[in-house]
């Protein structure tokens, strides 16, 4: 809270703007610390953007790097009964598929019903999921059978609707024929270890269902038997219980969607649309840094105003190293020495330009190669030599150097926070003592202008007595 001062009423003295002029002057060190402290602030935060940058590059770099990278694959099929997808680890080749038969689930119907809101009556549904086979029905032992209970008020609705909210293998679903409504149960799942047995009591009877049972013991009747998928690939037939294939082929997905009118070419082949994308991404992270580097380094003639990191070695040097990086030759492939060589030319702004055609054309000759130059990498000599690496890998390398708890960046910025904390504490220390020096000068101009203020009421009486004198005299 401001103090309220009088002083200086009585003599006349202007002690306030005598002190204030005087603690201006007093302040100009602290002033001059909070400038400073303002620069590093600036610094600090150039730096933290440039990690974050750098980061964004590393991971790009490590992308690069990768085995899985240039192992991404692409499939396509001639025909479109057969749909494919690849995953890791897909080999580049081409397969013959013939599609004979698909997948399907078992379904049965029951008899017909007035409409869709006759009553049911009371009972208890027993759903099991297993095999069929010549010993007939096996549940499968993993699969609990479930029970659902129909009440006597419930409608052929509901029976449905309880049917497929039980999570039990099987849907239901009602249709309607010149004969009533009916409830069609099916399998969830097609194939032959997806087959159903119901079984019920009261109201629910009417839906029991057994496979290979005599017809005339069943309550409902088989629309369609479950089967397997059957299916040729290079001449070996293969029989699945799902029209999903992942394990047939590693990393390949076959997708059956319709039986083959012939045979289905499928060729898997080095997806080159990812590997440009993983190129560009790279190239573009690469760009955000260096346009950043330059930016906070470069002295601007038309504005006459420096970049934060102007003249700052650390930000200099990792400019230079990275470049130098970049572009250097390297042994890693016997046919591409850098990356300019594949359509990746480093510009005059220092950031790099992406000649697609070219580089097609190198992924299309010489894919290995390629990928060499970018991802080789050599441990044995690496800490000794690691210009022997691919570009991306010596890149992520040098990134994780810089990046890490001993790294430039990392010393750099610490080395700023701790300035900065120091320049806070001599902030504090000036402070204290300004307030100290400020009740000094205010004590000291107070005393002045009370002694003022005595002399002049003394040289005022001392005055008026002279002209008394005079005046009886």
């Amino acid at each position: 809270m401001a103090s309220v001062s009088s002083a200086g009423i009585g003599s006349g003295l202007d002690v306030e703007s005598i002190v204030t002029k005087l603690m201006s002057i007093e302040q100009r060190p602290v002033t001059q610390l909070k400038t400073q402290a303002s620069t590093i602030q600036t610094k600090i935060s150039a730096f933290g953007q440039l990690q974050s940058a750098l980061s964004t590059f590393r991971d790009s770099s490590n992308a690069l790097s990768r085995a899985t990278t240039w192992g991404a694959t692409t499939a396509s099929s001639s025909d479109a009964g057969v749909r494919v997808s690849t995953s890791e680890g897909a080999p580049v080749g081409n397969y013959a598929i013939e599609v004979k038969t698909l997948a399907v689930p078992q379904s049965a119907v029951t008899g017909a019903y007035d409409s869709a809101d006759a009553l049911v009556g009371a009972g208890t549904l027993r759903v099991e999921i297993g095999s069929f086979g010549q010993a007939g029905f096996a549940p499968q032992p993993n699969l609990d059978a479930i029970n659902i209970d129909i009440s006597a008020t419930d409608t052929l609705t509901t029976v449905r609707n309880k049917i497929n909210a039980a999570g039990a293998g099987v849907s239901a679903i009602i249709v309607n024929d010149a004969t009533g409504a009916r409830i069609i149960i099916s399998s969830t799942n097609p194939g032959s270890n997806s087959v159903f047995r119901t079984s019920g009591d009261g109201g629910a009877a009417a839906f029991a269902f057994e496979p290979g049972l005599d017809p005339s013991l069943n309550a409902m009747t088989q629309t369609q038997a479950a089967a397997d998928a059957e299916l040729k690939i290079n001449g070996l037939d293969v029989i699945s219980p799902t029209n999903t294939l992942s394990d047939v082929v590693q990393g390949l997905t076959i997708n059956l969607l319709q039986p083959t009118t012939g045979t289905a070419q499928v060729t898997v082949a080095q997806d080159n649309d990812a590997l440009k994308k993983s190129v560009d991404t790279f190239v573009e992270s690469y760009n955000a840094l260096a346009k950043m580097l330059r930016t906070q380094t470069k002295y601007d003639e038309a504005t006459k105003t420096a970049g934060s990191l102007q003249g700052d070695s650390t930000a200099v040097g990792l400019q230079r190293q990275l470049r130098n990086l970049l572009t250097s030759e390297t042994p890693a492939s016997s046919v591409y020495e850098t990356i300019n060589s594949i359509g990746i030319a480093l510009q005059s702004d220092g950031t790099l330009k992406v000649d697609s055609t070219k580089l097609t054309a190198a992924l299309n000759a010489n894919p290995a190669e390629v990928k060499k130059l970018f991802s080789a990498y050599t441990p044995q000599v690496n800490d000794t030599d690691p210009d022997v690496n691919g570009i991306a890998t010596r890149l992520r390398i040098f990134a994780d150097k810089v990046l890490g708890l001993d790294g430039s960046l990392t010393s750099k910025t610490e080395g700023l926070n701790t300035t900065l904390k120091l320049n806070q504490k001599r902030q504090d220390e000036l402070t204290d003592r300004l307030a100290l020096t400020e009740a000094r000068l205010r004590a000291q101009y107070t005393t002045l202008d009370t002694n003022m203020a005595k002399m002049s009421a003394l040289n005022s009486y001392i005055t008026n007595q002279v002209a008394a004198w005079n005046k009886s005299s």
